[in-house]
Order: structure tokens, then C-alpha cells, then sequence
């Protein structure tokens, strides 16, 4: 999710992938394929950019670099899976 700044001063946060159209009048319009419409104070570029941060993010989350300490387990013998049936 990338943040955005309404036209009030509130902010949103948005899919990026859900977005279909961008486009900058004097104010920037972004469109959603469900059909909401948004109209926010950055200008395209700056979307552009957070859009590739924000998967570039993703990116290296995904490619097994960084290891996080609550994925891995402690201890094997503490370790007792709750099987609700």
C-alpha cells in the first residue's frame, strides 16, 4: 500500500495494483479497476516513485535475504502446532 494525501490534508493508503489510470491535470486523478476515483495532491512522479519503492520492497522481502527472527523457530522441542479438531 502506498500512502496518498486527499485534498483535505487527509491521508489514504491505496493498492497500487488495483490502480488503472493516473492523471495529472492541474490536480492528479487516480482511477481503481473497481471503479472508486480518488483525487490526492502528490503529482505523478511522486506516485511513480512510492509505486516502485513499495514493490521493490516487496521484492526483497520475497528473495530470502533477510530473515526475520519470528520465522524461525526457537526451540523444536517448545514448539506444539494447536490442531482445533
Amino acid at each position: 500500500m502506498i500512502r496518498l494525501t486527499r485534498m483535505d490534508g487527509s491521508e489514504i493508503y491505496l493498492n497500487p495494483d488495483l490502480m488503472e489510470i493516473i492523471e495529472e491535470t492541474p490536480d492528479t486523478h487516480i482511477a481503481l479497476t473497481n471503479g472508486n476515483r480518488y483525487l490526492v495532491l502528490e503529482p505523478v512522479a511522486v506516485i511513480l516513485d512510492r509505486i516502485v519503492t513499495f514493490k521493490a520492497s516487496i521484492q526483497r522481502r520475497s528473495s530470502g535475504g533477510m530473515k526475520k527472527k519470528y520465522l524461525l523457530r526457537q526451540r523444536k522441542e517448545n514448539y506444539r502446532p494447536i490442531c482445533p479438531l
